[in-house]
């Protein structure tokens, strides 16, 4: 009976609310009051003790229990919100006495602060009387509500371990074909009875015009609707350039739509007739939720398992052989799911007991495990076509799990149904066959993201790889998992409690925390790191570059503005929410003690770079020189400096060594810099002439300063030369190495036409064994004779 259930959840939940039982329990919450005008506490009273006279009892019914549970429940959101009662006069009255300051040791008091004080305690006392009233009240909601559950779940395992006759065994047979029998007459007699009324017939006669035109409706729908839909969705796809797939797929439902519309039709329209009696008019009743199942797995079975689709381009990854089995058993599996929910019901409204049910159910309940286990047998057997692809192991290993696990629930509920377990065989086969389902419509609703995010990003070649469509298939995953809950035997109820459990919150010592906490926390924080980031980047763009101060002072600036903006919003933010973290201070203390021996070189750099940050002996863009590492750098952080060097590498320093070390800066303040060419010539080159040269090329050089001149010195007696250098200021030090090129290049040229020599090093070598260079060559015995004379013609 619960796939039952589950199609009138599904189908309730759809559908508006009509209407709501008169003697419902409404509590409003503005006017509750807990305490002295505790005005509905009888009512309270007569809740709870015909919910515990029924618990105790445990002869109610799971309709009368779910309705008591209902009821509970209400009263514990009105208790919930009743506990936040008084609470802005309670924290104003406890400031106020904490604004008169503690009791003196003494018991010596002023009598005017002695009294307030007693007054404010009994005020604060009054206070509480609601809040505690509630919290009592609401912990003994909670308790009901978990004794109803326990009872209900006790319920369904019993209903779920239930055995009646095997239909195996022959000696049920004749029971079982008695009970088709009268099912049959009883049938047939009320649609005889029906025929046979006067005032039926007449109402039949006027709805005739109305009765023809839905089955018209239903035939053309069920027939040629899907066909035509097909044909007018193929059109109208070609006349889209981009987002082929997305338009497909949003013109493919009306496959779903247009036969739902033809079953709701021709249900309407038996309905009319006022004919088909109570048991025939439950079959009708559920013809378009069961007859919707054959539906959705023609619609899956054509969208996942397409025919004449090579294996590149199937959604699957699989071979036209693979896919056209896979396409069968899909649809199989729909019309026996359709089935066997129709044999449900037509058991269920004649009245069968245990031992028929159970064999007039058996031939349905096989035909769905045998749908089902080939189908997981071809999902399974499909992995083998995609084992040598690297990419698709992961996919390919559930995919592999995900058949076995079909095959065996096949199994298992086979077996189950052979043994008599007719509900076991329901709560596990039929659930699996709702799974494959849902996870069909899972895959597909994750291309359908991946072909919308490649319309949108036009970025088709890459949209599988993109990280949204991953993310909202984890959301479409998060959303499922109430669904398979369902299907797998949860109560709505029990999912109702899981959030009013979550809703509610956990507690830290005196402090509750719950979403709203942790949303109004998230919202506050986000506001304040947004302004933060604009004041940031105001200050950067604007203010800042309008001041005297350097980059490095504004990137400092800029930076320090961010931390501090940060711990205010996640200060301010705490506040908001009312987390109390006093509570947690011993504790954050013991773990700051094991937290600093373990994390001091972390510790330090985190204080070596709000050093740096302050005194700015470095800043962004410097030219500096730290553990032989020169470059530029690029990025202080609180942990770390990057310098990126000349050969475009980055050097990630410790700000705890730029701190602690000996740093070299090169452009601190300013750019001005000083090189150093060192010459040298040949011994007897008149030295003032090289001097004059060297003066006259340095001064011409546009990057050095006239001011101070540059100098030249001679500096030594070299062992092969006479040694000057070039010793000049430039404007830009980042520029030496240019600068040092150009100025030799000058130097050679000035030297070739002033007939200056740059003198180089010579060397003499002395052969001591100069047959060792023959390196072994044999050398003939004797020099060879002359060739004789051509002998005469």
């Amino acid at each position: 009976m619960h796939f039952i259930r589950l199609c009138l959840v599904v189908i309730l939940a759809a559908s508006p609310v009509w209407a709501q039982d008169d003697d419902s329990i409404v509590v409003p919450v503005e006017d509750a009051v807990i305490g002295e005008t505790f005005e509905d506490e009888a009512e309270w009273d007569s809740v709870t003790a015909r919910v515990e006279a029924a618990i105790q009892a445990g002869r109610a019914s799971n309709t009368v229990l779910a309705d008591l549970r209902s009821q509970i429940s209400d009263w514990r959101d009105t208790f919930l919100t009743r506990q936040s009662v008084n609470g802005p006069r309670m924290s104003t009255v406890s400031a106020q006495i904490a604004a008169l300051g503690a009791v003196p040791e003494n018991g010596e008091e002023d009598a005017r602060i002695a009294a307030r004080r007693a007054e404010l305690n009994a005020q604060l006392n009054e206070l509480r009387v609601p809040v505690t009233l509630a919290t009592e009240a609401h912990t003994q909601a909670n308790g009901l509500i978990s004794e109803i559950d326990s009872l209900l779940r006790d319920r369904q395992t019993e209903n779920f371990l239930e055995r009646s006759q095997s239909p195996l065994n022959p000696s049920g047979w004749t029971t079982a074909w008695d009970s088709l029998g009268v099912a049959a007459r009883g049938i047939k007699g009320e649609v005889e009875s029906e025929v046979s009324n006067p005032s039926r017939r007449s109402k039949f006669v006027s709805n005739l015009p109305a009765f023809l035109a839905l089955v018209a409706v239903a035939l053309v729908c069920l027939i040629r609707g899907r066909a035509w839909f097909g044909i007018a969705a193929n059109a109208l796809t070609t006349r889209f350039r981009r987002g082929h797939a997305v338009v497909q797929f949003v013109l493919s439902l009306g496959q779903i739509i247009i036969p739902l519309i033809g079953l709701i039709a021709l249900a309407n329209a038996l309905a009319l007739t006022g004919m088909s009696g109570r048991r025939l008019g439950a079959l009708i009743d559920v013809l378009p939720a069961f007859g919707v199942l054959a539906i959705v797995a023609h619609w899956l079975a054509g969208q996942l398992t397409p025919y004449n689709m090579d294996e590149e381009t199937h959604p699957l990854g699989m071979s036209p052989q693979v896919s056209s089995r896979t396409h069968t058993r899909i649809i199989t599996l729909g019309y026996a799911m359709m089935l066997f929910g129709f044999a449900q019901v037509f058991v269920t409204s004649n009245n069968f007991n245990a031992a028929s049910e159970a064999l007039v159910m058996f031939p349905f309940g096989f035909l769905l495990a045998w749908a089902l286990y080939w189908l997981g047998k071809i999902i399974r057997n499909s992995v083998d076509e995609l084992s040598d692809d690297a990419p698709h192991q992961f996919r390919a290993g559930l995919r592999s799990m995900f058949g076995s696990g079909l095959m065996l629930a096949a199994v298992i509920g086979f077996v189950l149904a052979c043994f008599g377990y007719a509900n076991a065989f329901e709560e596990v086969t039929y659930p699996a066959s709702l799974t494959v389902l849902v996870l069909a419509v899972l895959m597909l609703l994750q291309r359908l993201s991946v072909d919308a995010y490649a319309l949108f990003s036009k970025g088709e070649g890459l949209a599988s790889e993109a990280l949204i469509p991953v993310l909202i298939g984890f959301v479409l995953v998060l959303l499922s998992l109430p669904v398979f809950a369902l299907i797998w035997g949860a109560q709505v109820t029990d999912l109702t409690e899981l959030w009013t459990r979550f809703r509610e919150g956990f507690s830290i010592g005196e402090t509750k925390i719950s979403p709203s906490n942790f949303l109004l926390f998230a919202v506050v924080f986000v506001a304040g790191y947004t302004v933060t980031r604009m004041v940031q980047g105001a200050l950067r763009s604007t203010v800042l570059p309008r001041t005297k101060m350097d980059v490095g002072g504004q990137n400092a600036v800029v930076s320090g503005l961010g931390y501090v903006g940060i711990f205010l919003a996640a200060v301010v933010a705490i506040t908001t929410a009312g987390i109390d973290l006093s509570g947690l201070a011993i504790v954050a203390g013991a773990l700051s003690v094991g937290i600093g021996f373990g994390l001091q070189n972390i510790v330090s750099n985190f204080v070596a770079g709000i050093i740096l940050l302050i005194e700015r002996p470095i800043s962004q863009g410097d030219w500096i020189e730290v553990g032989g590492q020169m470059g530029y750098v690029r990025d202080i952080s609180v942990r770390s400096t990057r310098i990126e060097t000349f050969d475009r590498t980055d050097v990630i320093v410790p700000n705890a060594d730029l701190v602690s070390n000996q740093v070299t800066n090169w452009t601190r303040g300013n750019n001005v810099g000083r090189v150093i060419v060192p010459v040298g010539v040949a011994y007897g080159t008149d030295t003032d002439m090289v001097t004059g040269i060297l003066q006259e090329i340095a001064q011409a050089h546009p990057m050095v300063l006239l001011n101070p001149p540059p100098s030249v010195v001679f500096q030594e007696f070299g062992a092969d030369s006479l040694n000057f250098e070039i010793r000049a200021i430039l404007r830009d030090v980042n520029y030496v190495l240019t600068t040092k090129s150009e100025m030799n290049h000058a130097i050679a040229k000035r030297f070739v036409a002033e007939g200056i020599e740059i003198p180089f090093g010579q060397r003499d070598i002395w052969l001591r064994n100069p047959e060792a260079l023959d390196f072994g060559a044999k050398r003939p015995a004797r020099m060879p004779s002359k060739p004789k004379d051509a002998p005469k013609s």
